[in-house]
């Protein structure tokens, strides 16, 4: 029986015709090695960006319904015209939105969720020898409306085909050689992982590093898709394996140093401190699809018998989060709500961290000999997180990824950029 091959490429990687001729030998050159292959892309260069601008220039609030509508045709441009470079040089390739092929999500606009994939269609085309293109980042409901799936969705809808397909391997191409320690933009030696677990990746990615989206890599673990982060521009490259934690060799404590810049905290002031209010709060929140990260509640006021809830969010999510929490202010009997966008998160991951006494120490101290106040702090058994001043985001990157012994000796090389969704 053939292997099934599932290829991502993004929007760098497809951004002008002559990038495309070089996707197509490198699905052909896949498919030479007696795979079957399905390849996945994204929306040519900065095609989304242009079509939010649009947007935003004809209505300061566009609805989800008809922002969907207009970001899902990026994709039907690049499968169209990937298809045609693989025809081109003699082979049978034919392309496919979502609605095509049934790649069903929840009813929700803008992040959509992928509750299912038709494979039938996809079958039948792979046993007729032809090569797959399809469109990532859309789907449909079973009402026929077009969704898309936020950030990251056709890394999403790669790692989500794998698994309906049962395919052997997802190969994500990007404009990197593999998963690096930290952002080589940032840390010139940063070292490229041969391999890394799907816990570290899915952490790392929470964390900010912008190769892979969460979803993707939680939708790989789920299904244990073998997945595989490799360069668009050196095919050669085997890049960085991800697979489970109980196959891996752990030698350093500290896998990873990650910085998001895009976090905004909330603080709600002067929250009654009585049953349900956290859920309340918390509720509406997750009723608008709003996802929140860092969660701290003082100790309530003996006086006023209250509390300060501080979270995190997505600054994407701002003004949404903002007008939520000010539609239920009289509810929650609240103060006032803070809002700080000029912070962000730096985190350290590792699998290694576990019952390795000292990890958190080394992380603090070093902060502060750099005078980095830390406003707010996370953990799980391997990853802790600082909330810190946004400028001071980047030497505490820098300084975690020497003090934990990560950097190597040769320089990393970027082409585009980050992140390639």
């Amino acid at each position: 029986m053939r292997k099934v091959i599932v290829q991502k490429f993004g929007g760098t990687s497809v951004a002008d015709t002559e990038k495309i001729k070089n996707v197509a030998k490198t699905v052909i050159k896949e498919k030479e090695n007696g795979n079957d292959v399905v390849v996945v892309v994204s929306a040519m260069g900065h095609t989304t960006d242009y079509l939010v601008k649009m947007a935003k220039d004809l209505s300061p609030n566009p609805s989800g319904r008809e922002m969907d509508m207009l970001l899902s045709t990026g994709e039907g441009v690049s499968i169209a015209l990937l298809a045609m470079a693989i025809q081109a040089q003699g082979y049978d390739a034919v392309s496919f939105n979502a609605m095509q092929i049934g790649i069903m999500t929840e009813n929700v606009h803008s992040k959509a969720r992928i509750v299912d994939i038709k494979t039938d269609k996809l079958k039948k085309n792979l046993q007729e020898g032809k090569i797959i293109v399809v469109a990532g980042f859309q789907g449909v409901t079973e009402d026929g409306e077009i969704t898309t799936l936020g950030r990251g969705g056709s890394d999403t809808s790669a790692v989500a085909l794998a698994a309906a397909l049962n395919a052997d391997r997802c190969d994500i191409y990007t404009d990197v050689e593999g998963v690096y320690t930290t952002d080589p933009r940032i840390v010139p030696k940063a070292t490229r992982l041969n391999e890394i677990s799907y816990e570290e990746m899915l952490e790392l990615a929470h964390a900010g590093a912008n190769v892979l989206h969460p979803r993707s890599v939680e939708t790989a673990k789920q299904f244990n898709v073998p997945l595989r982060v490799r360069s668009s521009f050196k095919t050669d490259n085997l890049g960085t394996l991800i697979l489970g934690v109980d196959k891996m060799e752990i030698y350093k404590p500290v896998t990873g140093v990650a910085a998001d810049l895009s976090q905004a905290r909330i603080v709600v002031c002067d929250v009654p401190d009585v049953p349900g209010q956290a859920a309340k709060l918390f509720g509406n929140l997750a009723k608008e699809h709003i996802s929140v990260d860092m969660i701290i509640q003082s100790y309530a006021r003996k006086v006023s018998n209250t509390n300060d809830i501080a979270f995190t969010i997505d600054s994407a999510d701002l003004d949404k989060t903002i007008a939520t929490l000010n539609n239920m202010k009289k509810d929650l009997n609240c103060g006032d709500i803070q809002v700080n966008d000029n912070i962000a998160k730096v985190s350290i991951v590792g699998a290694g961290m576990i019952d390795r006494p000292g990890i958190a120490s080394t992380m603090f101290e070093t902060l502060a000999e750099l005078g980095v106040n830390i406003k707010m702090i996370s953990t799980s058994e391997i990853k802790i997180s600082c909330l810190v001043d946004k400028d001071d985001a980047h030497k505490a990157l820098k300084a975690l990824h020497k003090v934990f012994e990560l950097e190597g000796d040769e320089t990393a090389i970027v082409k585009g950029d980050l992140p390639n969704v």
